[in-house]
C-alpha cells in the first residue's frame, strides 16, 4: 500500500503542480514550456475536468491534466495529456497508478482519444505511455523551437475501447 493518494486537483495544489512542473522543465526533455504559468494562465490552458494529483504527506508528487485539442464541436473527446511526476517520486509506481487514474477519469468524461507529444529523448515517458496502449503515430522533425534548438516530438495516441467507434 503506498502511502501518496490520487484526487481532483484544487487552486490550492497549483504551487505543488507548478514545483512539479518546473522540475520538468530543468530537464530540457519534458516540454517547450520554458516557464511555469501563474494559476489563471495555467486555469484557462487546461481543461476544467480531468484535473488530478498525487499527494505525498499534502505534498503534490505529481499531476496530470488535460488540453483541449480543437473548439470543433467534432473533436470534443480528444484531449493531449499532460502528465508530470516529482523526480523524488519517479520509479515508484507513481506514474502508473496516476496514468491509470487519468484514463479513467477521461473515459469517464467521454473522451475517446488521448494524445501526447513527447521529446524522443523522454524514454521513461515514452515508455509509461505504451505501457498503457498509447502507439507512436509518427516523429514530427524539428516541431518547435526552444533556445534556438528545434527538436523531434513524438505523437502518441491512445483510442478508448469504451467511447467512439
Amino acid at each position: 500500500m503506498s502511502d501518496w493518494k490520487i484526487l481532483p486537483m484544487s487552486k490550492e495544489h497549483y504551487a505543488g503542480v507548478a514545483a512539479v512542473h518546473q522540475e520538468g522543465i530543468d530537464t530540457g526533455n519534458a516540454t517547450f514550456q520554458e516557464k511555469v504559468l501563474t494559476f489563471e494562465s495555467w486555469d484557462a490552458k487546461y481543461l476544467k475536468t480531468c484535473r488530478l494529483v498525487v499527494l505525498l504527506n499534502e505534498q503534490v508528487i505529481g499531476w496530470a491534466a488535460l488540453l483541449p485539442f480543437s473548439s470543433m464541436y467534432a473533436y470534443r473527446g480528444v484531449a493531449e495529456l499532460s502528465i508530470y511526476i516529482a523526480k523524488s517520486a519517479r520509479g515508484k509506481g507513481v506514474g502508473k497508478a496516476l496514468m491509470q487514474e487519468i484514463i479513467q477519469a477521461s473515459e469517464e468524461n467521454g473522451f475517446w482519444t488521448l494524445q501526447s507529444l513527447i521529446f524522443p529523448e523522454n524514454k521513461a515517458s515514452i515508455s509509461l505511455h505504451h505501457t498503457y496502449g498509447f502507439q507512436t503515430l509518427c516523429i514530427h522533425e524539428k516541431l518547435g523551437e526552444i533556445n534556438g534548438d528545434f527538436r523531434d516530438v513524438a505523437l502518441l495516441e491512445r483510442r478508448s475501447n469504451r467511447n467512439g467507434e
